[in-house]
């Protein structure tokens, strides 16, 4: 049997030691953003770690393009940042959580709305074109 002042210290070790892993994934998940550009470079933006548009920035080849070409653009640049945004979480969370319900209550809320990793392909994009709205 262990001696309880034995005891008492180990838990007061164990609880330090996920106190400090605690500050620490706080820490790097307040560093989360994603920023993406489109392929040519006319539209550039930076997410925070919830998603939310924080910067949008528009070269003046922008000025070139049809409004529903600029707005598809921008859409899908958010769209590739949020995704950004997703990896790093899944990464960070599954680092401090591994896998188990927890990890999956995050993934089913991260910011893309679609599982980290899973970038859509061409096919996906054509099945699941972007909405435009006027």
């Amino acid at each position: 049997m262990m001696d309880p002042e034995q005891w008492l210290a180990q838990y007061d070790k164990r609880l330090a030691e996920v106190a400090s892993r605690a500050k620490d994934a706080s820490a790097r998940l307040r560093q989360v953003g994603g920023t993406a550009s489109s392929p040519r470079g006319e539209v550039t933006v930076r997410v925070s770690a919830s998603g939310t548009l924080e910067d949008l920035t528009l070269t003046p080849a922008a000025r070139g393009l049809e409004s529903d070409e600029l707005a598809r653009l921008i859409l899908d640049t958010t769209r590739r940042a949020r995704r950004e945004v997703s990896v790093q979480i899944d990464g960070l969370s599954t680092r401090y959580l591994g896998e188990g319900p927890a990890l999956e209550v995050i993934r089913q809320h991260l910011p893309a709305g679609v599982p980290a990793g899973n970038d859509p392909d061409d096919d996906d994009y054509f099945a699941n074109p972007p909405e435009i709205t006027r």
